[in-house]
């Protein structure tokens, strides 16, 4: 094993899927010249070329379509966007052509590309750059979802995304790039939808995926002192999601607590919030909580930036609620 950087892993794996496959190829604002906005494409002009790794214009709605346009010509690019707030500006390349040409041109096209960068919060960046967009492009029939939280995590499901034969919608985070964890030296790759159990524990199941993730991990600590063992989940993928793995889970701890970074409407905890309940609903010996941002825009405010996420205290909060404690 080797300790690299969330980015690095990220390099590692387009570049390791382009000098695999030819076909495969970078485009996104600063994604050549400038070494990517956040250095995750650091050196790949200059291993792969101009015509490989392309800057392109200040224009998500354009080399959007040009993108998918490749990619019905043979070609698997992946799109970079620098904050995945300014995927809204080519929304409509994704939901209307990416996510449906396969089942409207009857499987004479398959749309083999990833669009990544950044997702939720990041700092004080304001309203307009701090939105969590996973439920809306998971709510898109035709399109895959992944969120990874870790270094490891991301490499082999890149790898995977970048391979996969439908467009995949890969979320990362500003806040992650410099997170430094242990990825394997060789060749792996990590299936899309299959979540990953990160700790086990017997009294309270806990979802989650993404940077938000690590408020878990610090909950379960204080949690262990007091006796109480958290199960945490980590989903990875959205859509799909892996209900064998929740539901699993819960049936063993009969608890559930799920932490998501997002507006509490119609979110990713409310689907999987129906499903237990719908399936498996004798199991459960509390009602689930779940966990998310307030219900406003994006404060800028460092001091209601901190009230508006949801941090470790709120979970410690959550567990102690269902464990009638």
């Amino acid at each position: 094993m080797k300790t690299i950087q969330f980015r690095e892993a990220i390099c590692e794996a387009m570049s390791e899927e382009m000098r695999r496959d030819e076909s495969i190829y970078l485009m996104g604002e600063e994604v050549a010249e400038y070494n990517g906005a956040y250095k995750a494409s650091k050196g790949m002009l200059d291993e792969f070329g101009s015509d490989r790794v392309i800057d392109t214009p200040i224009s998500e709605l354009g080399f959007s379509g040009i993108a998918i346009g490749s990619a019905m010509n043979g070609n698997r690019p992946i799109v970079e966007y620098m904050t995945f707030n300014f995927s809204l500006v080519g929304i409509d390349q994704i939901i209307n052509n990416a996510a449906k040409m396969r089942q409207m041109s009857g499987g004479q096209f398959n749309i083999p590309i990833v669009f990544r960068g950044p997702t939720a919060s990041a700092g004080q960046l304001g309203a307009t750059h701090s939105q969590a967009f996973e439920n809306w492009f998971a709510n898109t029939p035709g399109l895959k979802v992944v969120i990874p939280s870790n270094p490891k995590d991301a490499k082999g499901l890149l790898k995977s995304a970048i391979r996969d034969n439908d467009p995949v919608i890969f979320m990362e985070s500003e806040q992650m790039y410099g997170d430094k964890g242990e990825v394997p030296e060789g060749e792996y790759t990590i299936p899309l939808g299959v979540a990953e159990t990160k700790r086990e524990g017997n009294d309270v199941t806990i979802i989650s995926f993404g940077k938000i993730i690590k408020e878990a991990y610090k909950a379960a600590d204080e949690l262990a002192k007091e006796n109480i063992s958290c199960e945490i989940i980590d989903l990875r993928t959205v859509r799909p999601l892996d209900l064998d793995a929740i539901f699993t889970s819960v049936k063993k701890t009969n608890r559930l607590v799920i932490l998501e970074e997002a507006w509490p409407l119609a979110n990713i905890a409310s689907e999987i919030t129906y499903q237990v309940q719908s399936t498996i609903f004798d199991y459960l010996d509390a009602p689930i909580i779940k966990i998310n941002t307030a219900d406003t825009p994006t404060p800028y405010s460092p001091v209601l930036l901190e009230q508006w996420l949801p941090n470790s205290q709120d979970v410690v909060k959550a567990v102690k609620k269902v464990m009638y404690k």
